[in-house]
């Protein structure tokens, strides 16, 4: 089992600049590709950025390519998300995701939102 929990969410203004964590607990948090997803309202939930285990195979949706960076700490077993120049379309809830072998875990999530 794996455990997510997210925290850093918070306002911000048009360009500015947010991060959020994920911290992942459980006996296969160590083995598990994690990354964010967010659902805007009204929308879909949506990939933003996945990051393996051993911190490689990163991949970005194309809409947050070259403003966000997703990273992960091995001691901690921590994803982190920084996003820069925010725009009002980042609004949302992100979603702390682990994956293992096509099994999903979710955290609870923790809102963004960018409005002046």
């Amino acid at each position: 089992q794996v455990q997510l929990m997210e925290s850093g969410g918070g306002l911000v203004q048009p360009g500015g600049s947010l991060r959020v964590s994920c911290a992942a607990s459980g006996s296969i948090a160590r083995l598990i590709a994690l990354g964010w997803f967010r659902q805007a309202p009204g929308k879909e939930r949506e990939l933003v950025a996945t990051i393996g285990s051993g911190g490689g195979n990163i991949r970005y949706a194309d809409s947050v390519r070259g403003r966000f960076t997703v990273s992960r700490d091995a001691a901690s077993n921590t994803v982190y998300l920084q996003m820069n120049k925010l725009r009002p379309e980042d609004t949302g809830v992100y979603y702390c995701n682990g994956q293992y072998y096509g099994v999903h875990y979710w955290g609870k999530g923790t809102l963004v939102t960018v409005s002046s």
